[in-house]
């Protein structure tokens, strides 16, 4: 497998029953890249987001991280490894900021406390919050504020991957505006390779290195956010770039 391919779908399915979500999928990934994903609704986004971190498991075809093929990986280490922010982060209520974003550095650092202590300090000044917000609890934060506290809950085992759901989808659009602005820098400063699913192709252009159309299991096209304006490659491309421009 190439040298700068991290994700790795080849000829990837996946059926419950009849139902078809994925079918032949096939993609590659570089180290680094930040890809966008759109699509309808059902096209099989999430489905393909969480088979790289194995929370699904495809019908047939293998993936790749890291030239690894993930059924014969540990699915804990894997996941604790690939860092995974979701839309509404679901933070633990009852642990302040600081236990929040510790919680893995604490297991992978088998209580090395200083280490923990350091990264969640630096983790915090990432994602553009102050230390003094370490000690408080999430119900006291505002949503934007949880969201990047998500991220860098995320980004606290130092993962190769991030992979995203919607996670700006519910904010409102100074805060996600300025979100999107926050994980542009975060990615350029740490060079972490990002999966950003949207709903907004507006925000997967502003993004994405490379953004992905998907509809119905398959790939519409997979190009940088110019190509995808300037020539898209189907119907169903070409009415998600109409449908920004109205």
């Amino acid at each position: 497998m190439e040298n700068d391919v991290i994700i790795r779908f080849k000829q990837v399915s996946k059926f419950y029953g009849e139902n078809k979500i994925l079918e032949d999928f096939n993609l590659d990934i570089k180290k680094g890249e930040f890809i966008t994903v759109i699509g309808s609704s059902g096209s099989g986004k999430t489905t393909m987001l969480k088979m790289i971190n194995g929370l699904l498991q495809p019908t047939s075809g293998t993936i790749y991280v890291e030239g690894k093929d993930i059924s014969k990986e540990n699915q804990t280490l894997l996941r604790r490894n690939i860092g995974y922010v979701i839309q509404g982060i679901g933070l633990f209520p009852h642990m302040t900021i600081r236990k929040n974003i510790a919680y893995v550095p604490e297991l992978l650092n088998h209580h090395n406390k200083k280490k923990t202590k350091e990264a969640v300090e630096r983790l915090i000044k990432i994602v553009g919050l102050t230390p003094d917000m370490l000690d408080r609890y999430p119900a006291e934060l505002s949503g934007g504020q949880r969201q990047r506290v998500g991220i860098a809950r995320a980004l606290a085992a130092q993962p190769e991957i991030l992979l995203m759901d919607e996670p700006f989808g519910a904010v409102d659009e100074i805060t996600r505006n300025m979100l999107q602005n926050e994980i542009t820098r975060i990615h350029r400063e740490l060079g972490v390779t990002i999966v950003f699913i949207t709903h907004d192709i507006k925000e997967a252009l502003k993004l994405g290195d490379r953004v992905l159309v998907m509809d119905q299991g398959k790939i519409e096209q997979l190009a940088v956010p110019d190509e995808i304006k300037n020539s898209p490659a189907t119907s169903f491309v070409k009415e998600l770039i109409q449908l920004q421009n109205n």
